[in-house]
């Protein structure tokens, strides 16, 4: 028997339009909702994670009949009646003469008080607390403190919850096992609500206690599967509109590429990267970049080295899915890695606005981080001891700084470790691992200067760019041997790059194709445009 239309995409899309929302519909309205406790922990944390805020050492130093708490904890648990039926007492599966419903366990901790803070109506305060005829009030029967070996627990009654409705708890608790500092286990909460038998629902008649969002418009499967039909429904529309065939190019590559290295030379390597992917999509590549990607050019080096001997590669063999980029080249030492010049790079002396500072002289630099020079005023600036920001051994952008601009004289050595300890009146230098937090610490302090990759400074807030000799930071400066902050970046790879791999056809795609473009529009310069371009030199 024929159903009169071809299984085509667009169908398929049409009949899931149509079971979608029908079946979120029955899963939301008729399943999920219809009696469900929720619960939400919307606070969890230690009173010394506010130390360091004014006067905030009372919360870290509270006690209990004189005896100080140990890590003492705030915890706020909020519950709800987060279906559209009523929770009744003879909902909760607990004996009727047991006046607790829920259980909320918490491993590591004692509870030392707890208090309700919050009733969606003035009425759900006798569920909690009880008169005593003396103007006074104590705990409900079900809403108690209990202690379970090394773990708290806090009783919360049998309460009677009309849809929507809900109670809040602020709890109070301390450390009572682990090491000092850990993180505590996330609280446990334990309850059921019967429901009423349902033969066509089956079990799913009885539902358990779920935890709830910020909100109860839906339950996360009810969103998906509207997000779902969204999806389906902009596919079909998108597929009859605009449908082309539009293949990756036949240069691209498949697979995962991983890279490593200089941390300046990061923002134009992520968005070619990125452009990459975009454009080599359907073939499934992939270039995975985080904080951690990019940890300097030495660290970078060593990443790719143990990635090489990880995956057993020997003799000319190469690792086809892993680059390292540096800002010069390496030192001796690294016999399996081979190197490839991409781009001359430009650097940057920065420092805040308000030091009015545009230009400095070779001399006046070299006397600066010789600590000659120490005050701001000495250079025409706006007084204030100078302070040094600079990176960590092993940057390639501290070494293009010595080898180029200070005459081979290294940096001096940090006064502190920690930048937020300079003290403003006094001359110092601290060292940070990366250039974007020397970026941030140079925006942050006053009387600062730095160092940097153009195409970071570019881009970094708080910050300005400053000439050497009067000759800003262009590609034309170094043609022209007046701008002396240069360095070439390169590639490496462990072994010769197997001619199919990723690597292979990302450095083609960085060195002579769309990649070249977004070099050049971040300041730096393609090897393939220089005259020598296995030397890459300014000609």
């Amino acid at each position: 028997m024929s159903l009169g239309f071809d299984w085509t995409f667009n169908t398929a899309v049409s009949l899931l339009s149509i079971a979608i929302p029908l079946a979120a519909f029955v899963w939301e309205f008729v399943v999920v909702r219809r009696k469900r406790i929720g619960f939400r922990v919307q606070m969890d944390t230690l009173a010394t994670d506010t130390a360091h805020a004014p006067h905030a050492n009372v919360l870290a130093r509270m006690r209990q009949n004189g005896r100080e708490l140990i890590e003492p904890s705030f915890v706020l648990l909020r519950v709800e009646n987060a279906g559209w039926m009523p929770i009744v007492e003879d909902d909760y599966l607990t004996s009727q003469f047991d006046r607790t419903g829920i259980r909320v366990t918490f491993r590591n901790r004692k509870v030392v008080g707890m208090a309700v803070t919050e009733l969606s109506q003035p009425e759900l305060r006798y569920f909690f607390v009880m008169g005593t005829g003396d103007d006074e009030t104590m705990a409900a029967e079900g809403f108690e403190i209990g202690q379970e070996g090394d773990s708290g627990v806090i009783n919360l009654p049998k309460v009677k919850l009309n849809p929507r409705a809900h109670y809040k708890v602020l709890a109070v608790l301390e450390r009572q096992a682990g090491n000092p500092g850990d993180t505590f286990p996330d609280p446990v909460f334990s309850a059921d609500v019967s429901g009423r038998h349902i033969r066509w629902l089956g079990w799913l008649a009885q539902l358990k206690i779920a935890q709830t969002e910020s909100h109860t418009f839906a339950s996360r499967p009810a969103k998906l599967g509207i997000g779902l039909l969204a999806t389906a429904v902009l596919a079909q529309a998108t597929l009859a509109l605009f449908w082309s065939e539009n293949p990756p190019p036949l240069d691209c590559v498949g697979g995962t590429l991983h890279l490593h290295g200089s941390t300046a030379f990061k923002p134009a390597i992520t968005k070619a990267a990125q452009k990459y992917v975009q454009l080599c999509k359907g073939r499934g590549a992939g270039i995975p970049i985080d904080d951690g990607t990019f940890r300097g050019s030495t660290e970078g080096l060593g990443e790719l080295e143990r990635a090489g001997d990880k995956a057993g590669k020997s003799g000319t063999t190469g690792l086809g899915d892993h680059i390292t980029f540096t800002d010069g080249e390496a030192a001796p030492g690294h016999p399996q890695l081979l190197s490839r010049p991409v781009v001359l790079s430009l650097f940057t002396l920065v420092t805040r606005p308000d030091q009015k500072v545009k230009s400095l002289t070779l001399q006046q630099i070299r006397d600066i981080y010789a600590g000659t020079t120490r005050d701001w005023s000495d250079v025409r600036g706006k007084p204030g001891a100078i302070h040094l920001i600079g990176r960590s051994s092993g940057s390639g952008t501290r070494t293009t700084l010595v080898e180029r601009v200070l005459n081979h004289k290294e940096t001096p050595p940090p006064t502190t470790r920690d930048c937020a300890a300079l003290k403003r009146d006094q001359p110092g230098a601290c060292e940070v691992d990366t250039t974007e937090a020397l970026l941030q610490e140079v925006a942050k302090h006053p009387n600062s200067i730095g160092y940097s990759e153009v195409s970071s400074a570019m881009t970094a807030k708080g910050v300005v760019r400053l000439a050497i000799d009067q000759a800003p930071a262009t590609l034309t400066g170094i043609k022209d041997g007046k701008y002396p902050y240069w360095q070439v970046e390169f590639a490496y790879t462990y072994g010769e790059l197997p001619a199919g791999s990723i690597a292979a056809a990302f450095l083609r795609y960085l060195t002579d194709q769309g990649g070249k473009d977004i070099l050049r529009e971040l300041g730096n310069r393609p090897c393939l445009e220089t005259e020598y371009p296995l030397k890459c030199t300014p000609s």
